[in-house]
């Protein structure tokens, strides 16, 4: 069964980062060493994982990800 994680992150400029993937250690790697040059946290770094759900339903995971994007948008 494959597992989904949605996590925050929370980014040196103090705003928030939410994502969802199935490895986060090695998506929290490539968010801190900024793999990706025009993401969001590429930018703002250093980052700190404050919180992550794990899921084995990707709908669900997929609704938990929306719904904490909206919280740390406001």
């Amino acid at each position: 069964m494959k597992i989904y994680l949605v996590y925050i992150l929370k980014c040196a400029d103090k705003t928030y980062y939410t994502g969802i993937t199935s490895n986060l250690g090695k998506r929290f790697i490539e968010h801190q060493q900024g793999k990706h040059q025009e993401s969001y946290t590429c930018r703002r770094r250093p980052l700190t994982l404050v919180f992550y759900c794990e899921f084995s339903d990707i709908g669900f995971a997929i609704d938990k990800e929306k719904t904490d994007k909206k919280m740390v948008e406001s």
